[in-house]
């Protein structure tokens, strides 16, 4: 993978000079984990800025920030600094075992439903007897938006129960873990990647036929408001969650599609908006349920396994595999 303007080779050669910071509210095991493998205490310094944290470091005068590994998977917030991002500094992110986190809390809401435990909940407050019909997820078909790390661990949990799986990008082309990858296409956002305007006909033909639509794009100016009017009219009943960026679904075109019945339930683990307030319009959308940005948790762990396998990389004059293109925003 190639990133612009980013040189492995220099970044690593610089590395052996460089301050290494921590920010201050990172666990304590964060700290002493970069500082053992950097081996020199953490702090600012005379060479250029390695940094590890949420957000962009302070730099002292003439300081240059070399590379930034982020705490967090979505580096959007980062890019969209009010300073942008500072030219040749290069960013990774932190994913550890997201996908696998993500995929197992999309199989716990499909199999939820498929063997009705919110109506048994429901029967269990009211003490009421009643035998529900259930279904095997066997045959059933899930579209993924997004094929990375997170979609992959969507389709890994998913397809052993026999889901079948279909994932959307940015082109259509074989991707491990899918039994079929099609394109996307520009349903809503403005800065949709092809700029039609409109869903791929095959992707319109699998949203008509899946009973589950899982988003787990990253929020970029191409995907910003994508899953609008056009997105939703194309589903038929299904069930929607969205485990990636609240800002790629439009709140009130998924509230009429809710109203049509063209979306039967919606889960969201994410919104345009976080923490939602008690006014915040998704409480109020019919049949929806919400889990706080709670599906991927980041642990202390993730961030220094994938901290650790870029500096091994970057030592080794190689790109790390969680280096950010800024052009694309992931």
């Amino acid at each position: 993978m190639a990133v612009e303007g980013m040189d492995p080779r220099r970044i690593g050669r610089e590395l052996d000079g460089a301050a290494v910071t921590v920010d201050p509210g990172l666990p304590a095991p964060v700290r002493a984990g970069v500082e053992e493998l950097v081996r020199r205490p953490l702090g600012p310094g005379a060479g250029p800025r390695v940094h590890v944290g949420p957000t962009l470091p302070g730099l002292g005068p003439g300081e240059r920030l070399l590379w930034m590994h982020s705490t967090n998977a979505g580096v959007d917030a980062l890019l969209a600094a009010s300073a942008g991002w500072p030219p040749g500094a290069l960013l990774t992110r932190t994913v550890g075992r997201m996908g696998e986190r993500i995929g197992q809390y999309v199989l716990a809401w499909v199999l939820a439903e498929l063997q009705q435990i919110p109506a048994f909940l429901e029967q269990q407050t009211s003490r009421t007897w009643n035998r529900l019909p259930t279904e095997l997820a066997d045959g059933t078909l899930a579209v993924v938006l997004g094929t990375g790390g997170i979609g992959a661990g969507i389709a890994a949990a998913l397809r052993p129960c026999g889901v079948r799986t279909v994932g959307a990008a940015r082109t259509a082309r074989p991707v491990p873990g899918f039994d079929e990858v099609v394109a996307l296409g520009a349903p809503d956002g403005p800065g949709a990647p092809d700029g039609s305007g409109a869903l791929s006909a095959e992707l319109t033909a699998a949203l008509g036929e899946a009973r589950w639509v899982v988003g787990a794009l990253p929020l970029t100016p191409a995907t910003e408001g994508l899953l609008g009017s056009g997105f939703f009219g194309a589903l038929a009943g299904a069930t929607f969650l969205n485990v990636g960026r609240g800002s790629t679904v439009r709140t009130e075109a998924l509230r009429r599609a809710l109203e049509e019945g063209r979306v039967a339930h919606a889960v969201l683990d994410v919104l345009p908006g976080e923490p939602a307030g008690p006014g915040a319009p998704a409480w109020e959308l019919p049949r929806t349920t919400l889990t706080a940005h709670s599906a991927g948790p980041t642990t202390a762990a993730d961030v220094l396994a994938d901290f650790r396998a870029a500096w091994h990389a970057l030592s080794a004059g190689r790109l790390p595999g969680l280096a950010v293109r800024a052009v694309r925003g992931y």
